[in-house]
């Protein structure tokens, strides 16, 4: 039996067992850090990124009160190997002497009055800074079992260096108290956790900032100007440097004071396991410093030329611009009629959400690796369509509600321009024991889906004889995946529903059955029609993230146009005599031609007044691309 081994007696354990390399590259799979070659800075934290916020599985808050048998027993301090199951809790375990208490997975409680009552799940970046959402609300890297007690005490206030005033010691040594952090411009209360736990904490906040790269600057965040005693969230608002000033220097000195430690090394794996993503900085601690240890300059950035608009529609408006010549440029700003939309690492935009037959003012800044802004760009001016082809926002184009587990959604995107996913959400409302209704914990999607394709949204439970859960862009038991059926489910869009299945604030009667959207409703209204959904028995899952890409996005239809190019009279082969309206638009969206009930008589259409050029035949929503001589 091992009893009360400090850190360094387990590496001196661990090093006579020959298991050095396994400590140093903790068994990242061949090619998972793939891409990272000759990167650094925030060029190699935004790499990092992309891998490990890929392919995610996202289990449901509840799930980690069993999860953490997999995650958290203490095998290297107060182990016994007759009785291993004792939760390891960075709280209130004492490497150095006897730990006061131990927990088992079954002592979990809400709340407590004093430690050693039992424990719970504590956020180390809390929750409150993410509005208690989805992936974040149960990522089991920064989501740790820990004494009730000194969670509730330790509440949102960040990790610091304690100062002299003291409120709470524990038993394990660590503190509540007035920072005493050098340089914090917060004065407020702190946690301080014991040295052994120093470095995993803040490699657990490294990779917070790593893996939600992108949705950073929409989290709740605070500045100490007004009242530096106020409770304070350490992020700054930045997708890059992520926190401020004082809390980067904190957790890169204590990175480097505690080094990765075997525990962290298992802790590691057994999480890929589960959630199939890393914390890189424990399978590479050499990053942190490459990441955050830069040197900025005093100098702003040359502003972007050239900004021209490359497309414009009804809903959005596409731009480009001439790049900065800067080398330390980190990305752009994108203003609309004077107010911040976006940012962009490239040297396009795409301004969507907007209104047909509007005016917009577009201007761009660059900024840089110390955050210094540009001047502003020349100022481009469009005005959005009156009516297009595309669709106006996503939809929802399968909803499948089905035995046990068997839930998934398919969004596609139609709109004609890529989509940035950030600001989605996927809501379910409940009924209490009241009859109120009222909406779960939020599902937030991130990354970007490209015009004319389609994602899914799986339960990790699902079992579906048609599809594999790996293939699912996203994969997650929150609450929007867990729908019964009578449950009101939305897609969302900031605060506005973009789409949705059922009706709010009603009992609906889905369950146990598929809804495939009907191809003739290219741009649905966000209120539920049951009208424009084909219903199919429960399990059904046919084409699910296959045939969507194709049916919805009216790639593949039953109507051709011949011959292509066309003269005069455009032909279609297909069953015409049902379409209601042709419309004819060119490539930037405007609308050329419309004719209503044009195949009442006959299957072809006289185009002899179209100039040559290339055109987008639109029949009730399906689309088909042609040419005129």
């Amino acid at each position: 039996m091992l009893h009360f081994l400090n850190r360094n007696m387990v590496k001196n354990y661990l090093l006579a067992l020959a298991i050095v390399p396994m400590i140093a590259h903790a068994q990242a799979p061949d090619g998972y850090y793939a891409g990272t070659e000759n990167l650094s800075g925030y060029a190699l934290k935004t790499r990092l990124h992309n891998i490990i916020s890929a392919k995610n599985y996202n289990w449901h808050y509840d799930d980690l009160k069993s999860l953490y048998g997999q995650t958290d027993i203490d095998r290297y301090y107060d182990y016994d190997a007759s009785n291993n199951t004792y939760l390891l809790d960075i709280y209130s375990n004492n490497p150095s002497g006897t730990t006061a208490y131990h927990y088992t997975l079954n002592s979990i409680i809400s709340s407590a009055s004093a430690e050693g009552l039992g424990w719970n799940r504590e956020h180390m970046m809390p929750q409150s800074s993410f509005n208690s959402a989805y992936p974040m609300y149960s990522d089991l890297f920064f989501v740790v079992p820990t004494d009730a007690r000194i969670n509730q005490l330790r509440s949102n206030y960040p990790y610091g260096k304690a100062g002299s005033t003291v409120y709470y010691n524990f038993t394990n040594g660590s503190k509540q108290a007035l920072n005493g952090t050098p340089n914090a411009t917060y004065t407020g209360r702190v946690y301080e956790p014991i040295d052994e736990f120093k470095g995993d904490v803040a490699r657990a906040l490294l990779y917070f900032a790593v893996r939600y790269e992108g949705k950073l600057n929409s989290f709740n965040y605070s500045t100490n100007a007004n009242d530096p005693t106020k409770d304070q969230n350490p992020l700054n608002g930045t997708e890059e440097k992520a926190y401020e000033d004082w809390y980067v220097a904190m957790l890169l000195n204590w990175h480097q004071q505690d080094p990765v430690s075997q525990r962290e090394i298992d802790r590691n794996n057994a999480v890929f396991s589960i959630q199939k993503n890393r914390n890189p900085f424990i399978d590479h601690p050499e990053w942190v410093s490459q990441i955050w240890s830069q040197t900025p300059d005093n100098i702003a950035p040359g502003a972007p030329s050239q900004l021209l608009i490359e497309k414009n529609s009804a809903y959005f408006i596409s731009l480009k611009w001439q790049l900065s010549p800067e080398a330390d440029v980190l990305g752009y700003r994108i203003y609309q009629d004077n107010v911040l939309i976006g940012t962009s690492k490239t040297n396009t935009f795409t301004a969507d959400h907007l209104l047909p037959n509007t005016n917009y003012n577009f201007t761009v800044k660059a900024y840089d690796t110390s955050y210094l802004e540009s001047p502003q760009s020349n100022t481009t001016n469009g005005t959005t369509l009156e009516n297009d082809v595309f669709a106006k926002d996503l939809q929802i184009v399968k909803y499948l509600e089905g035995s046990n587990k068997n839930k998934a959604f398919e969004i596609a995107n139609r709109t004609g321009h890529k989509i940035n996913l950030q600001g989605y959400k996927l809501y379910i409302q409940y009924k209490g024991q009241t009859g109120v209704y009222y909406y779960g914990e939020p599902f937030e999607l991130e990354g970007e889906i490209d015009n004319n394709q389609s994602f899914v949204v799986i339960n990790p439970n699902a079992a579906f004889s048609c599809y594999s859960n790996p293939d699912a862009k996203f994969v997650t038991a929150g609450p929007s995946l867990s729908f019964e059926g009578n449950n009101y489910v939305d897609l969302s869009y900031i605060s506005a529903t973009v789409d949705a299945v059922g009706i709010k604030g009603q009992d609906n009667s889905n369950g146990n059955k598929s809804l495939y959207r009907k191809t003739a409703f290219n741009n649905p209204t966000a209120a539920f029609d049951l009208n424009e959904w084909e219903s199919y028995p429960s399990d059904y899952c046919q084409g699910l993230g296959v045939l969507a890409v194709n049916d919805v996005a009216g790639a593949k239809q039953n109507f051709e146009v011949y011959p292509n190019p066309v003269d005069v009279n455009l032909n279609l082969a297909g069953d015409v005599s049902k379409v209601k309206s042709v419309k004819i638009y060119d490539l930037s969206g405007k609308l050329i031609k419309e004719v209503a009930y044009p195949f009442v008589t006959q299957k072809s259409l006289n185009i002899q007044d179209l100039s040559p050029n290339i055109y987008i035949l639109d029949l009730d929503g399906h689309a088909i691309k042609f040419i005129k001589k």
